[in-house]
């Protein structure tokens, strides 16, 4: 029995082991500063998960990212040259809001671009189709006339 217990203690221990492994950044030991990198946190996007800020990301280039913030905090850096240090290292990518520029106007035009697209190609569509339900046929020729007699006359019992 006891050692269907250590067993099971030890199976518990190693299911625990990855939870353990994450660990927690050291807090600055100012709580306004602290303030300050969490929200700078928030603004930079982790680079390998990409749809994650890297206050909520636990990978290993989010985590550096979070502590070079705080490095740059307790230098004296304000919030701009900290997140300009980030920026200059990774571009405007970087950021979960990129500033609006030449570099990023397709990024922030596209959307606007494709809504357009869009309304462009239903609008051609509709009047195309308007277009093909107006038109008339034209009448049927004495030859095609007697030929759908003829096949009608075929089907007929």
């Amino acid at each position: 029995m006891r050692r269907i217990v250590r067993r099971l203690w030890i199976a518990l221990a190693l299911l625990a082991a990855p939870a353990l492994a994450l660990g927690v950044d050291p807090p600055l030991p100012d709580s306004g500063q602290e303030a300050r990198a969490i929200e700078i946190h928030k603004a930079l996007r982790c680079l390998v998960c990409q749809n994650q800020s890297i206050h909520d990301s636990n990978a290993g280039l989010a985590v550096d990212l979070r502590r070079v913030v705080r490095e740059r905090i307790q230098a004296g850096d304000n919030d701009a040259q900290v997140v300009g240090y980030v920026v200059a290292r990774y571009g405007d990518w970087v950021l979960l809001k990129p500033p609006f520029n030449v570099k990023t106007a397709l990024l922030w035009g596209a959307p606007a671009i494709l809504i357009l697209l869009g309304i462009v190609t239903v609008r051609s569509f509709h009047r195309r189709n308007r277009a093909l339900a107006a038109a008339t046929p034209a009448p049927l020729s004495t030859h095609e006339r007697q030929r759908l007699e003829r096949l009608i006359g075929e089907d007929a019992p």
